[in-house]
């Protein structure tokens, strides 16, 4: 898109006010843009950072105020037209047009979806009882939240299904409260889809310690209670957990149904290119709903990933709201998120599905460590546990092929590594 171009756009509007959709807002104003924002939210309240939600905000030690970058007198400040309770519901990208949900028509020059993700429910008997919940939105961490604190103060016991990022920090959070609590997982080890089965017993070995009763390799075969409310967790072994409260951490699919018909590419999100554009002209999308291309130093080939974490969000916001206005510069992050449990801070860097060794500097489990993720001698991705002072050289060392046997020599600097490393 030509800058010539930029002169004809007056009206974006951002289909989701989540950390991406006030991003992307905040960006176009920083840009210059001059014209109309309007920032679409279903939920009622304004933009709000999500990852406390399992973790300081589940202990108490992070107020609600504190999650709202920016209350709506914030965004009026700017110009932004910020909409709560709207929720889109279908596009017209050929004429450019949104509805909403109570049918009103909306249209834009340029549109930016950021819908963001709906959490995954449990399709087995009793799943509609209460007490069941999903952790995705402030209304869920308000309930889980009031939840944990009365089984700590009636006495009981939480079980989680699922030892993904969401499941093993609302155990960790649990015990910190000194709620006991049970942890489900059908694969061997937590955290394993993403950080491999090494890591993933590492962590195990953790939560064990920290007294949680982790269950691997077993599934759920339904939910039972009394008077309407849950009472115990049947398992695909036939076993029965009591549990007086039980959080769902299967994962999330992308909010995309809406764009059905609208000529969009969805592919588990909305596909776009390096530059954040969909398969229509003019229509962008960031964040957890979209996938895009990631090729690090050294790929031959970019693949097209989906992240969920909160820096992502936030920074190809930026980048989609920049092209969007013609400045024309590819997405190409170093992935990056992170992870509190206990007094643990996990930092992971790059993107790896797929490694053939793995490095290891420090003695994992015990106090502060790292683990790189090789393919073929080329770093595709780092975890750092208590060594926050290391991000920076992890994020320089991806894509790079540096000695293994230094790699995992603590006496070696990461940053001497990275005049060594090849590209």
């Amino acid at each position: 898109m030509s800058m010539a171009a930029t002169e004809t756009i007056q009206t974006v509007v951002i289909a989701g006010a989540g950390i991406a959709g006030a991003s992307a807002a905040e960006t176009l104003r920083r840009e210059g843009f001059a014209g109309r924002i309007v920032l679409l939210g279903d939920e009622p309240e304004p933009p709000y950072e999500r990852p406390p939600l399992s973790k300081g905000y589940l202990l108490g030690t992070t107020p609600e105020e504190k999650l709202f970058p920016r209350g709506a007198d914030g965004y009026a400040a700017l110009g932004i037209e910020l909409r709560t309770g709207a929720r889109v519901a279908r596009l017209d990208a050929g004429a450019h047009r949104l509805a909403l949900a109570d049918g009103e028509p909306l249209a834009f020059d340029r549109l930016l979806i950021a819908t963001g993700g709906v959490a995954r429910g449990l399709a087995v008997p009793g799943a509609d009882l209460a007490g069941i919940h999903t952790l995705r939105t402030l209304a869920d961490a308000r309930a889980v939240r009031a939840g944990i604190a009365d089984v700590g103060r009636t006495g009981g016991r939480v079980v989680v299904i699922g030892a993904g990022f969401i499941g093993c920090e609302v155990a960790a959070a649990c015990r910190a409260l000194s709620v006991d609590v049970t942890v489900l997982e059908v694969l061997a080890a937590p955290l394993e889809r993403v950080l491999g089965a090494a890591m993933g017993r590492v962590y195990a070995d953790i939560h064990r310690r920290h007294g949680v009763d982790l269950r691997l390799g077993e599934g759920i075969a339904a939910f039972r209670g009394g008077g309407g409310r849950v009472e115990e967790v049947v398992t695909s072994r036939g076993e029965r957990v009591p549990c007086t409260l039980a959080l769902v951490g299967v994962g999330m699919r992308p909010a995309d149904e809406w764009l059905a018909g609208s000529g969009v590419a969805r592919d588990d999100g909305v596909m776009v290119d390096a530059y954040c554009e969909t398969t229509r002209p003019g229509i962008y999308a960031v964040g957890d709903v979209a996938r895009w291309p990631y090729q690090p130093v050294s790929a031959a080939e970019p693949q097209f990933v989906r992240l969920e974490h909160w820096d992502n969000a936030l920074r190809q916001a930026e980048a989609a709201a920049r092209n969007l206005l013609g400045k024309r510069v590819a997405y190409a992050p170093v992935p990056y998120f992170w992870s509190d449990q206990y007094d643990l801070k996990l930092q992971y860097v790059g993107y790896a599905t797929a490694w053939d060794r793995m490095v290891t500097r420090g003695q994992p489990g015990e106090g502060p460590f790292a683990a790189f993720y090789l393919e073929r001698g080329v770093v595709r991705a780092a975890l750092a546990v208590n060594r926050v002072r290391d991000l920076v050289p992890l994020k320089k060392l991806i894509g790079t092929t540096p000695d293994a046997d230094a790699l995992a020599d603590e006496s070696v600097e990461l940053r001497a590594l990275l005049t060594r490393a090849g590209g």
